[in-house]
């Protein structure tokens, strides 16, 4: 036997001595005699970044498992007891393998070092946690989500409170220097058997989520004639969101059954991703037997939001750009003011349209920790391309896919009062701004550092001319982001390295005068 498989070995017998949990110490018992899977485990520790920890459901350091959590726990506790930190941890959980667990060990970490622990009372929305930080004055917030990952992963997101938040940060989620400063204390934890666990936590009453439901559904007005199809795909979303429409005056929708209940094996698709191909299959299907003015999906966590529209018997799901812009429009042709917010890999049109209507904009790096913090203005509206949306920043201060679905849905029934559709809209955007074509393309690698090398050939020998036209900028956003950045004329290219997954991403965009000619769907827009 090697030297490095007697290293790894030896590892693993410490981490089985010192894991709480006697199924993951079986489990790595159960490889210690396969040197490529335990070499996995133990890769590295599972990093701790700003959106927290996600990773494969899998016993050692490079996983998701009962040991991790206990140590991101005590390091995300001692952290806020150095900051001086006041107030309770709400900590909320999705219907994952693993998530409640996860929670609960989280809450008996935080009353252990002498913090109040609230948790949701059921597997409830990632926006409900984030809502729940703002509405009880919590110092901090953990939410145990892999929001659209696939169903062998798990995560853990951490939201900070005004105190050490501040106003913009006030239930949104950490951003440097606190994820260094929390991933510090992780790493000095020790061992898990010296971390004192306290009492279960206050399981929260149900007045917590009516609370989220009133808040949600006054934001519009809604009625019964407009009829919806809806999914939670397999999520947690569905109870939420359903009461929410009925509050606020809309029909209950009609629910895919097969995707109905919380299911952590999502086993009607290939990936809990309503941008997926297939993934809405049986939503339109459902949508078109229904008659169905709008279908609407949630990803599992309901963070996310995505929408289809029927045109001429067909269904086409809008991008997370174009229902971005239209939720943008329609809260201004309301009369919001404020600011206007995207990020840089996000459609320039959002910025055409607050110039033109006189609305304060800006753009920020990809993420949403970074959308809610956006300056210029007390923040109105944000999106990000990936189909995520906060057009309520007072109620939550991150993307939200329910109440995103409901102004979608007011804007679709004040639409069809007017005999027009969201494509209509649509099309009067593109007709007073031109088309904002957007898409994307990535690269998935088996290396993380085949990323790095392709980064630096492309700074190394940045193309001079896209589509026949001479690139006019280049902007790197080096050391801030590692985003390149190419303008020509009429397009953008936007290359950056995924934050969540083993892909380099390019986002394209070109920008076309219409005049009075017909406005094509984008690419891959028709589904049925």
């Amino acid at each position: 036997m090697s030297t490095h498989a007697q290293s790894l070995i030896a590892q693993a017998e410490a981490w089985i001595a010192d894991d709480p949990d006697p199924v993951a110490q079986d489990e790595l018992r159960g490889v210690l005699d396969d040197p490529a899977e335990l070499a996995a485990r133990f890769a590295g520790p599972l990093e701790f970044g700003t959106a927290g920890l996600r990773g494969p459901l899998r016993a050692g350091p490079n996983g998701m498992n009962l040991a991790v959590v206990t140590g991101a726990a005590t390091g995300l506790v001692r952290w806020l007891a150095a900051q001086s930190a006041t107030g309770p941890i709400i900590i909320g959980y999705d219907a994952r393998h693993g998530s409640r667990a996860f929670a609960e060990r989280t809450a008996e970490v935080a009353t252990g070092a002498g913090f109040d622990a609230l948790l949701l009372p059921r597997p409830l929305p990632t926006p409900v946690l984030a809502f729940a930080v703002r509405r009880l004055g919590a110092c901090a917030g953990v939410m145990v989500t892999a929001s659209h990952n696939p169903p062998q992963d798990n995560g853990y997101k951490v939201y900070l409170g005004n105190g050490l938040g501040g106003p913009r940060g006030d239930g949104a989620q950490i951003v440097p220097p606190a994820d260094a400063g929390i991933s510090a204390a992780i790493r000095a934890v020790g061992p898990l058997v010296d971390v004192p666990l306290g009492a279960a936590g206050t399981v929260l009453g149900e007045d917590l989520v009516d609370a989220y439901v009133t808040a949600a559904s006054a934001l519009v007005s809604g009625s019964p004639e407009l009829t919806i199809a809806y999914t939670p795909m397999h999520g947690v979303g569905g109870a939420v969101l359903t009461a929410a429409f009925e509050a606020a005056g809309f029909a209950a929708p009609a629910v895919v059954a097969a995707q109905a209940a919380p299911d952590p094996d999502f086993p009607t698709v290939a990936f809990p991703n309503p941008e997926e191909p297939g993934a809405t299959d049986l939503l339109l299907a459902l949508a078109a037997s229904t008659g169905a003015d709008l279908a609407i999906a949630n990803d599992p966590d309901a963070d996310r939001c995505a929408v289809a529209v029927p045109v001429d018997g067909r269904w086409r799901m809008l991008r997370g750009d174009e229902l971005g812009v239209l939720l943008a429009d329609a809260l201004i042709r309301r009369g919001a003011e404020g600011l206007f917010a995207t990020t840089v890999v996000s459609s320039s049109l959002l910025r055409a349209l607050c110039t033109a209507r006189g609305r304060a904009y800006d753009e920020t790096l990809t993420g949403f920790k970074w959308i809610v913090r956006a300056t210029g203005g007390e923040l109105t509206f944000g999106y990000e391309e990936a189909l995520g949306y906060c057009v309520a920043p007072d109620l939550v201060r991150d993307k939200d896919g329910i109440t995103a679905a409901l102004l979608a849905a007011e804007l679709a029934l004040v639409l069809k009062r007017e005999g027009r559709t969201l494509v209509d809209r649509l099309d009067e955007l593109a007709a007073e701004f031109g088309v904002h074509a957007t898409d994307q393309h990535s690269v998935r690698v088996d290396d993380l550092s085949e990323i790095t090398a392709m980064m630096a050939k492309l700074r190394a020998s940045t193309p001079s001319t896209l589509l026949g036209e001479p690139v006019t900028a280049v902007e790197d956003l080096l050391p801030a982001s590692d985003v390149l950045i190419l303008r020509t004329a009429s397009a953008r290219v936007v290359v950056r390295p995924s934050g969540t997954e083993p892909k380099l991403k390019a986002y394209l965009e070109v920008v076309e005068p219409v005049g009075d000619a017909p406005v094509p769907a984008p690419p891959n827009s028709w589904v049925q």
